[in-house]
């Protein structure tokens, strides 16, 4: 009958993609891997992995069985961390993934405490600004700004992040200043063409939020590249603080209508709801809600 060390062994080859990666893993042999996974062959009946000339692939009963073992191997390893109750023993693997411009300098600060802190532990940040799919990407965890994605995974509001609008002086002394959001109409404005505003920008009126029609010569679909345009005077830009603040510190950018400051933006810790999250994940989350919440984001 296959053993806790067979299925551990099927499952880091898939997560892995070959026998060596999960031989390195597992700190076993690469001959005890082949071997496990062709006993659990033998014993199930079926084929479980494909292999290619680059990377091995389950087939179509493998990713089902993978599914189920995965997060029941979670499962059992939640159960060993709550057991021994002690924070010092925390260890494995922890992915994370976030967006590459808030990383940085907001979740790399705490990964490397973390690390630091529990020594046990390895960290893999995976950096994208597209919504990533926790399970296809192997994420144990994922730090995300507005939208939380599927309403199937857990999560934890962490932080909310202010959103200015700004401009650069070269761009102003040109245009001249907005007064209200309806002078927005007569200004070029940089458009972000990602995100739910795009070229329709939320900023409260009293006890309201209007929503704003911008328009300009410079749309962009990257948030480093837009605050580089408004930066360089191409038109009025609106971007989380975070993103402009040293230029605004700096002289380089101006904040304008500041009492009409559009609402924070939620960031938020979601995991896979399918199994609990293990004690790194869940020590991880509250280290970085804490940093966060002592920042000015």
């Amino acid at each position: 009958m296959a053993s806790l060390e067979h299925y551990e062994a099927f499952v880091q080859t898939i997560e892995r993609g070959s026998l060596t990666g999960a031989a390195k893993r597992l700190n076993r042999s690469l001959q005890s891997i082949s071997r496990a996974l062709a006993a659990l062959e033998d014993e199930l009946g079926v084929e479980l992995v494909r292999r290619t000339t680059r990377r091995l692939h389950p087939t179509p009963a493998g990713f089902m069985l993978f599914e189920k073992l995965r997060t029941a191997l979670k499962d059992i390893e939640n159960a060993r961390a709550e057991a021994g109750r002690d924070a010092d023993r925390v260890s494995g693997v922890l992915r994370i993934g976030a967006s590459v411009l808030f990383a940085p300098n907001h979740v790399v600060p705490t990964a490397t405490a973390f690390l630091q802190r529990f020594p046990e532990v390895e960290i893999e940040l995976v950096l994208n600004d597209a919504l990533a799919d926790l399970i296809e990407d192997r994420l144990d965890v994922a730090i995300r700004i507005g939208d939380l994605g599927a309403a199937s995974l857990r999560s934890k509001k962490i932080a909310q992040l202010r959103r200015v609008v700004v401009a650069a002086p070269s761009y102003l002394t040109r245009r001249g200043y907005p007064k209200a959001p309806s002078d927005l109409s007569t200004h070029l404005c940089v458009v972000r063409t990602f995100g739910p505003e795009g070229d329709i920008w939320p900023l409260t009126q009293g006890a309201e939020i209007a929503r704003v029609p911008v328009k300009g010569a410079l749309r962009c679909n990257d948030a480093a590249a837009a605050n580089a345009a408004v930066l360089h005077g191409a038109g009025i830009g609106l971007a989380p603080l975070w993103q402009v603040r040293h230029d605004i510190d700096a002289g380089r950018l101006e904040l304008l209508l500041p009492e009409f400051e559009p609402p924070p933006i939620a960031v938020s810790a979601v995991w896979p709801a399918s199994a609990g999250a293990p004690a790194r994940t869940r020590l991880f989350i509250e280290m970085l809600s804490h940093r966060l919440a002592g920042e000015r984001i």
